[in-house]
């Protein structure tokens, strides 16, 4: 395990369980300092290969994921990664898939599926979770006990 993220740095999101997860939008140059021990990418087509782990979720913008299954569980899989790893959630402009990825697992995290949008927004990115479709899918996201 690395060191986590400076919670005082740009689009680090903390969770009330106290992870840190920093979003990101892929059309910015990746950030100064320490880089992600894992990094999920929202797109469309795969991400350029890192020199950390990542995991792939095929996601147009301004959609929903073309598999919810496979959201949900990398959702999780960076959620239960970022109790002891820099994790990184990104997608083309940072805001639409990657606030909709942050607002789920702050579900995870135990926010109210109810509250989570405001949640992202107020903590992470203001207009997180663009869409009328991605706050439903938000509202509609699983509570933790469903996924196992």
């Amino acid at each position: 395990m690395g060191t986590p993220w400076d919670p005082a740095l740009p689009g680090v999101l903390r969770l009330p369980s106290g992870r840190l997860v920093r979003g990101r939008a892929l059309l910015k140059p990746t950030p100064a300092g320490p880089a992600p021990e894992f990094a999920l990418y929202l797109k469309h087509g795969p991400p350029l290969p890192t020199d950390w782990e990542q995991r792939w979720v095929r996601w147009r913008d301004l959609r929903l994921p073309d598999d919810f299954h496979d959201a949900a569980a990398a959702f999780r899989e960076a959620w239960l990664r970022a109790a002891d790893e820099r994790v990184e959630v990104a997608c083309f402009g940072g805001r639409g898939r990657t606030g909709t990825a942050l607002a789920c697992m702050a579900i995870l995290d135990g926010v109210p599926r109810t509250e989570a949008v405001e949640y992202v927004r107020a903590r992470y990115r203001p207009g997180a979770v663009e869409t009328p479709w991605q706050r439903r899918f938000v509202r509609h996201f699983p509570q933790p006990s469903t996924l196992r």
